[in-house]
């Protein structure tokens, strides 16, 4: 389909990023599309919920990242039409990403009589939407707003003029956006498509520390990433974590699908690893390739964003009459203060005395509630708590539910690799992607110990909880299959390196020469291998645990996942 008429957004290009502070300089807003390039910045993982919604629309909720000046935020996207905009909660990401997370969990048995016979688990989590209208100069104000901390306007750029983007660029400089450091030639492409701009700002009552998720639905058929013009600010290996709530399972369309080769991740300390391994795997695929990481039914989550004892808790607040407004900010704080917003609410809601500070109140809200000065009406309070803090979460979780179907899928990149716009479409044949993932350790009598994949492979080890294996010292690929998925069937095995890594993994590439299990339980070194006794790895290594791990293609998902119910 068209880029006319697929277009969801670029939503990427408009993540501010978040500004490491290691420079005396300002910091100023930057989103991948305006942003001063000049400035030390740390863009890390950056996250987004699409919701594809069946009738011809799509839902972003896109998180920000920003610290510096609030007057110097600034956050500026091409959006299709005018699209509605609200304000969503970063605990929402966090509950979601939270309860997706890839986790590596070993679980152990002792080969010994030695009293510690069975099995003992152990697990780690991997990486872890109007206003006044007008003209000015060939741009016209379409609309316009506030939505929690921001002001906000949507403008579009009259396409007769000479260079639309030239103009653009001016109002928004003008109107006191910061885009110096990109040229017309990044924006033009997507005014040439017609598409509108989504500009905003923080409203002057609130502060850096206001910043919050925003969430925007809009007509497109389904999500895309315009993700070129993020080159500018974009670090190495930029992380960008996609979660898609549809009707079926999300792909990747015009990227790559990726498998990893889980011998090459620590399994004692995954953290420590994981990334490392899909950036390298992303790099096996031109940099543009996507790992699944979950795809399951949104219905395994529900009650996940707001959990039904705090609905009812919110329940039994807003029911309760409050003779003071001091009450019922305690009464909010001890169960929604997390949220976010819940401070902005408060500030709407309260009038100090003079010198006592926000926190001071916080802090210690009986020592302040009998001040005549203090103005805080239970009813104001009660309204702005419901329509900064609660309602976001509320409409997150009914926008969780509303579609059968979850998918999360992660990659990193750098500038030399954003040359291709990712986009999303969705195939119902695929299986559901588990995001546990479960080996088994034995421990011999000699405290050596192998571990079982559950791509096939078996790792050997001589030190406890040390991993033999690392991309430093390893010639195997991290991808172990790059495959191109469409709309049906179980698509198209591009590179299937399961083969080279069990070969790798028989002649021990990690430099100790490898080890093989023996007919008899023994240990002896693998073909040109070390010499030894046969009882102990000297540097650990690696095997194939049997011919069916050379499949690979046909059998390697069969333990990540199940299939999904239909």
């Amino acid at each position: 389909m068209g880029r006319s008429t697929g277009f969801a957004f670029s939503f990427l290009l408009a993540f501010a990023l978040l500004l490491a502070g290691l420079s005396p300089r300002p910091a100023r807003a930057c989103g991948g599309l305006f942003c001063n390039s000049s400035m030390p910045v740390n863009q890390a993982a950056e996250r987004i919920i699409f919701s594809e919604n069946g009738d011809g629309t799509v839902t972003a909720m896109i998180e920000i990242q920003y610290q510096g000046p609030a007057e110097q935020f600034s956050w500026v996207l091409p959006v299709p039409g005018i699209p509605d905009v609200d304000v969503s909660s970063l605990a929402a990401f966090d509950r979601l990403d939270g309860a997706t997370n890839p986790i590596y969990q070993l679980t152990t048995n002792f080969a010994c009589d030695s009293g510690l016979q069975g099995s003992v688990a152990r697990g780690s989590s991997g990486p872890s939407s109007a206003g006044d209208f007008g003209a000015d100069e060939g741009v016209t104000v379409l609309a316009s707003g506030s939505v929690g901390p921001f002001d906000f306007k949507v403008i579009s750029v009259d396409d007769a003029l000479a260079d639309p983007a030239d103009i653009a660029l001016m109002w928004l400089e003008d109107n006191g956006y910061d885009v110096t450091a990109l040229g017309p030639e990044v924006l033009r492409p997507y005014l040439e498509e017609r598409l509108n701009l989504l500009a905003f700002k923080l409203s002057k009552e609130n502060d850096a520390g206001s910043i919050r998720p925003v969430v925007i639905s809009y007509e497109a058929e389904q999500p895309f990433i315009p993700i070129r013009p993020t080159a500018v600010a974009a670090n190495d290996d930029m992380g960008v974590k996609v979660f898609v709530v549809s009707g079926e399972r999300a792909i990747p369309q015009n990227y790559k699908a990726l498998e990893l080769n889980e011998a090459l991740i620590d399994w004692f300390n995954p953290n420590d690893t994981y990334n490392d391994v899909v950036s390298a795997a992303a790099d096996e695929a031109a940099g543009q390739g996507f790992v699944t990481e979950f795809a399951g039914p949104s219905a395994d989550f529900e009650q996940l964003i707001v959990a039904e004892w705090e609905r009812s808790e919110w329940m039994r607040i807003s029911s309760q009459s409050y003779a003071r407004g001091v009450d019922l900010m305690v009464d909010v704080r001890d169960t929604f203060g997390a949220w976010d917003g819940f401070e902005d609410a408060l500030k709407k809601a309260v009038m100090l005395p003079a010198g006592l500070s926000l926190q001071s109140l916080l802090d210690c809200p009986n020592c302040y509630a009998d001040d005549p000065e203090l103005v805080l009406e239970p009813a104001t309070l009660l309204q702005s708590v419901f329509e900064l803090v609660i309602q976001p979460m509320f409409r997150t979780e009914e926008l969780l539910q509303s579609r059968p179907y979850l998918t999360r899928l992660y990659t990193t990149m750098s500038a030399d690799e954003m040359t291709l716009d990712p986009a999303f479409d969705f195939n119902p044949d695929l299986d559901d992607v588990s995001n546990m993932h479960t080996a088994e350790r034995t421990i011999e009598c000699d405290d050596s110990w192998s571990v079982e994949l559950p791509q096939g492979d078996i790792v050997y080890g001589s030190e406890p909880n040390v991993w033999p294996m690392s991309l430093a010292t390893s010639e195997q690929p991290a991808a172990r299959r790059i495959m191109q998925l469409g709309t049906s069937g179980m698509g198209e095995v591009l590179k299937d390196n399961s083969e080279r890594i069990a070969k790798l993994i028989v002649a021990g590439d990690n430099g100790s020469g490898g080890v093989v299990r023996l007919a008899d339980g023994g240990l002896a070194p693998a073909e040109g291998g070390d010499d030894g006794c046969g009882c102990s790895v000297p540097g650990g290594g690696v095997r194939s645990s049997s011919p069916a791990a050379l499949l690979g293609a046909s059998l390697l998902m069969l333990v990540l996942v199940r299939r999904r119910m239909r």
